[in-house]
């Protein structure tokens, strides 16, 4: 285990909030429906500014630097609790309103909206997981009992890792390689290096309809949204996470 990712703030003078996790918590050891998250200071802008931490992973530098809860792992998140996270750190320093800058369909030209992100909600998923976090799922192809789990940030950043070391022209075997970090089990087999190679060849439509239920059971934040743009149209976005969240207040 990364022991940079382990937060263990004691001084809980520090101002700070909770924030109920969109996953309720079920996810985790220990289980949290909530977790102690502290607000940005100047110190946090500094880090926002630079460049090099932006490349290195700012959303990790912020979740160790603002999650106070000792000796929980911040790479066992969920992205959707990140977000949260992520969305109560903005909203407590810079407010609600976030500006964007989209482009009408019909005339190519740039017009500007302002989001709510405190109106934003949660969507619940359509299946609950077993006690351990896990949930089952038998393929309709091979027909094989698949036990399997959702990705945590730590494993995401992974395979983010994975895709950057490939030279180019090269692909990444990111589909096989998620689905060896989601699949604990097969027809009750645990032993992962006995079932990667039935994961290699695994039929196109199983892994589909795998990836598929995978995101039905995974709790989210409703990111999507439809303005109307200045010629009438409709134009739909979604909301994008990282340095771009909080850049807008550089300047300020």
């Amino acid at each position: 285990m990364d022991q940079s990712a382990i937060y263990g703030q004691q001084d809980f003078n520090l101002p700070h909030d909770v924030v109920k996790l969109p996953s309720k918590g079920v996810f985790y050891k220990p289980k949290k429906e909530s977790l102690k998250v502290g607000y940005l200071t100047a110190y946090d802008e500094n880090i926002l500014m630079t460049s090099e931490n932006v490349r290195d992973g700012l959303v990790m530098t912020l979740l160790k630097n603002k999650i106070y809860e000792p000796g929980f792992d911040v790479l066992q998140l969920l992205d959707t609790d990140v977000q949260a996270i992520l969305i109560f750190l903005r909203n407590t320093s810079f407010g609600s309103d976030y500006n964007y800058t989209l482009i009408d369909p019909s005339t190519k030209k740039p017009f500007d909206i302002t989001l709510d992100l405190s109106a934003l909600d949660f969507k619940k998923p359509k299946f609950d997981p077993d006690g351990e976090g896990y949930f089952t799922f038998k393929l309709p192809k091979s027909l094989k009992e698949v036990k399997c789990k959702l990705l945590t940030v730590g494993e995401t950043n992974d395979l983010d890792r994975l895709t950057q070391s490939y030279p180019k022209g090269m692909v990444a075997p990111i589909i096989t390689k998620r689905l060896e970090k989601q699949i604990i089990s097969i027809d009750g087999e645990k032993n992962k290096e006995m079932f990667s190679q039935f994961i290699n060849q695994m039929p196109i439509s199983d892994s589909k309809n795998l990836r598929k239920f995978l995101r039905d059971c995974e709790p989210q934040i409703d990111l999507e949204r439809t303005v109307i743009a200045p010629s009438g149209e409709k134009v739909t976005f979604e909301v994008a996470f990282g340095a771009e969240f909080f850049r807008p207040f550089f300047s300020l």
